[in-house]
Order: C-alpha cells, then sequence, then structure tokens
C-alpha cells in the first residue's frame, strides 16, 4: 500500500502521517497491521451474539485506531456505530457491519 492509494482511498493522509510524527514507513505501517485487527472479528461476533457492550469495546477500539490513522471511509460508519452501541440503541446493526466490512475490503482487499 502507498501514500497516494490511502489518498485514493479518501484517507486523510496528511492527518494520519501528522499522528505519526509524519513518518511514512511508520505510518504504512500502522495502516497495515490494521488489516489483521481482531477488532473487526469481536465486533461481528459481539452484534452476532447480541452482546451490544462487546460490540462496543470493540468499535470503540477500532474508532481509536481509524481516528488516529485518518482512515475517514472507514472511520465514519465505525464512529457512526460506536455511538448507537454507546447508548446500547436497541436497532438492526447489519447495515453497518455491511458498510464497515465493505470499507476494510475496499481498503485491503480482504
Amino acid at each position: 500500500m502507498t501514500i497516494q492509494e490511502l489518498r485514493d482511498y479518501g484517507a486523510n493522509v496528511d492527518e494520519g502521517l501528522a499522528r505519526c510524527f509524519g513518518k511514512e514507513d511508520f505510518y504504512l505501517r500502522m495502516v497495515g497491521l490494521l488489516a489483521k485487527e481482531p477488532s473487526f472479528e469481536k465486533l461481528q461476533t459481539a452484534l452476532a451474539d447480541g452482546n451490544l457492550k462487546e460490540a462496543f469495546d470493540a468499535a470503540h477500539s477500532l474508532k481509536g485506531v481509524l481516528g488516529n490513522l485518518a482512515l475517514t471511509p472507514l472511520f465514519n460508519p465505525v464512529n457512526e456505530m460506536t455511538e448507537l452501541l454507546r447508548k446500547e440503541t436497541p436497532m438492526d446493526y447489519s447495515s453497518l457491519l455491511t458498510t464497515i466490512l465493505q470499507e476494510k475490503k475496499r481498503l485491503f482487499g480482504n
């Protein structure tokens, strides 16, 4: 993955780089690690189990990482879900989860 690919994806690369001390290699490494972040699977499992507390914990963790890396297209739906889960809003989260997983696939290709 390159800086230009992240820009094309819609990431606010300048903001993400600033949070990574301007070090492109560090920023790209952090983005790459996100592809295997276990919180994505934890979120899916918790939602499938109807455990809104665990789903919130997973979404909140993702929100922090995505926000720090300024991966806006993925951050936005995770942020929305986090705030709904914070209030334990009873609803069908499948549409938001689908959007999150599609954005993850669009970013990482898997």
